[in-house]
């Protein structure tokens, strides 16, 4: 049998084997929502608890839910926990939007629609929050496929389409500058330069009326893009010469320098015979755009899809995996992590085995576990990127990877391990010369010192922390470091600097183009935690701030965090649903 079942827009079910029956209570589409998006099967307590709380026997009517769930199917669902079980080959919509190719995902005839549009339950206040959630979250799935589909499409050469599709993606999201920026980028390769300026103009207009501030590095970089040209042929020798010039040049820090070197070898490249050169030249240019040039993600994602096209075509696995593990790294840092798994999962196949490959690739996926607070995985990935980076002699893999489960320790209150994985980073970075990284593993262990009742031991690791990530000017290290430095000062009892910092971390963490998402949350959790243990009366708009991110994004601690911080109904009740998903003991400390 064929089945086809659709949530985005007006729910429905479409049945290969002719039968019509569907779903007719509204609280019975709802049930099956929360059974496909749950990320592990719900308890029927939970779901008695999440849909019929008012009902006279709340088990009772979940029986039934799942009775009418089971006939407009023809599946199984049962069990406590509950699981559905769809047939081979089942299509569910949100699941394509969410873990699906872009290619697929694009056709959705759903696409951009809410999920479940029009349905309201009544007398389910938790399930209400929890739906709210889950719109944001779908709403953002969407707005990151059309992105995907538009540097897809920009990387494969077809102009048209990819704008057509960045357009809706900015639609969609209009103050995302990642979105704009690309819009105007296509409007320069295609020559059409009055509609990128005017594009251009109209976003300088909207950015300076709703958040007061200009357009940042990636709409100024993409108003200057040149329109795509022929250049003189060079030899291999040539090519060689300036791909490793210009990342000689971004080593020892004239990133500029370097980045319009390696620009130039992308086209040379581009009219070479061998596609060794045009792989080459296009990841060393996205690894310097990406890791070093801050504010520059956009470039460097789209040089990617063009690398890992050129890679397929060439049958060059181990080059396709380097790039889909750093297009992964990217969804990751920007918070689309079901983008991020998928990618990283693709690098992982085509790895081979590769320990330096793999190392890279299990780091990332362990961060993005970190991120989501699924903590046992999150370790597993990365004591494997750990003992990988160490048997390909990759010490900066390794720091960051000791860095990120050193984290996944502090926050789940393992202080000892947390404290012993970040002095490894910390002693792995100083002995390879990586001081541009050290203030994240330092400000992690000015928080261990601090959770650990040490607050001299936090005040000393963590000016140095900020001081360092200024001089370097890294906004998410500085951003980090501000934010530890608040704790600290409200453990000397300054709870008016704590506030004064923190704002200031959210500003210095969110300046560029691609800051990294889960830091903004994590700052506006420590301000509502703040605020709520100081009565400031901005709580409620830091606990919104944060419940829309957190949604947004699939970050389901803080999802959990934000409930737990705000006071509408049934925030608490789906506060408590949500927590039961996630391994973390400081979670049930209320």
């Amino acid at each position: 049998m064929g089945l086809t079942v659709h949530l985005l827009g007006s729910p429905r079910v479409d049945r290969s084997d002719g039968v019509a029956y569907q779903v007719r209570s509204r609280k019975s589409w709802a049930l099956l929502a929360c059974l496909v998006l749950s990320e592990r099967p719900p308890t029927r307590g939970g779901l008695a608890g999440l849909l019929y709380a008012e009902a006279d026997d709340p088990l009772r009517a979940l029986r039934w839910g799942l009775a009418e769930i089971r006939r407009c199917l023809g599946v199984d669902v049962d069990g406590d926990p509950v699981r559905l079980r769809l047939p081979p080959g089942a299509v569910v919509d949100v699941d394509v939007l969410r873990h699906g190719s872009w290619a697929t995902a694009v056709d959705l005839p759903g696409l951009g629609a809410e999920l479940l549009d029009g349905l309201a339950v009544r007398g389910a206040p938790a399930f209400e929050s929890w739906l709210l959630s889950e719109r944001r979250r779908i709403a953002a799935a969407a707005e990151a496929i059309l992105h995907e589909a538009a540097l897809g499409r920009l990387a494969a050469g077809d102009l048209v389409t990819a704008r057509g599709l960045a357009v809706r993606a900015a639609a969609m999201n209009p103050l995302d500058e990642n979105h704009q920026a690309l819009v105007i980028r296509l409007y320069r390769l295609a020559g059409d330069n009055r509609a990128a300026r005017e594009q251009y103009a109209a976003v300088t207009e909207l950015f300076e009326k709703e958040l007061g501030v200009a357009p940042g590095i990636a709409v100024e970089a993409a108003l200057r893009e040149p329109r795509r040209q022929r250049d003189t042929v060079a030899d291999d020798a040539s090519l060689e010469a300036i791909v490793e010039s210009g990342a000689a040049a971004v080593a020892a820090g004239s990133v500029e320098t370097g980045v319009r070197s390696l620009r130039t070898a992308v086209r040379l490249a581009d009219r070479a015979t061998s596609a060794r050169w045009r792989l080459a030249a296009r990841l060393r240019l996205a690894e310097a755009l990406i890791h070093s040039l801050r504010g520059m993600d956009e470039e460097g994602l789209a040089t990617l899809h063009e690398a890992d096209r050129i890679a397929r075509a060439a049958g060059d696995r181990a080059a396709a995996a380097r790039a889909r593990a750093e297009i992964g790294y990217v969804d990751f840092l920007r918070a689309r992590y079901d983008r991020a798994d998928r990618w990283l999962g693709d690098a992982l196949d085509l790895a081979g085995g590769s320990p330096a490959i793999t190392a890279r690739v299990t780091t990332y996926l362990g961060s993005v576990a970190s991120d989501r607070a699924a903590y046992p995985r999150a370790t597993t990935h990365l004591d494997r990127a750990i003992r990988l980076a160490r048997e390909a002699g990759d010490a900066r893999t390794e720091a960051y990877a000791s860095s990120m489960l050193g984290r996944a320790h502090l926050l789940t209150g393992e202080l000892q391990p947390a404290a012993a994985r970040l002095d490894d980073a910390i002693r792995i970075a100083e002995r390879d010369h990586w001081l541009a990284f050290l203030p994240w593993p330092q400000a992690l262990r000015g928080e261990v010192h601090l959770a650990s009742a040490d607050p001299a031991a936090a005040a000393r690791i963590l000016r140095q922390a900020f001081a360092r990530a200024c001089q370097i000017g890294d906004p998410c290290w500085e951003g980090m470091a501000a934010r530890s430095l608040a704790l600290v000062a409200e453990a000397a009892g300054d709870p008016g600097r704590a506030f004064d910092l923190l704002a200031d971390a959210r500003t210095r963490s969110n300046r560029l183009a691609d800051p990294y998402v889960w830091l903004d949350a994590h700052i506006l959790d420590a301000q509502c935690e703040l605020g709520r243990r100081h009565g400031h009366p901005d709580v409620r708009v830091w606990a919104d701030a944060l419940g829309r991110l957190a949604s947004r994004t699939g970050m389901r601690e803080m999802t959990v965090r934000a409930l737990r911080h705000s006071d509408g109904p049934g925030d608490h009740a789906a506060a408590a649903v949500l927590a039961c998903e996630i391994d973390n003991p400081l979670l049930r400390i209320r």
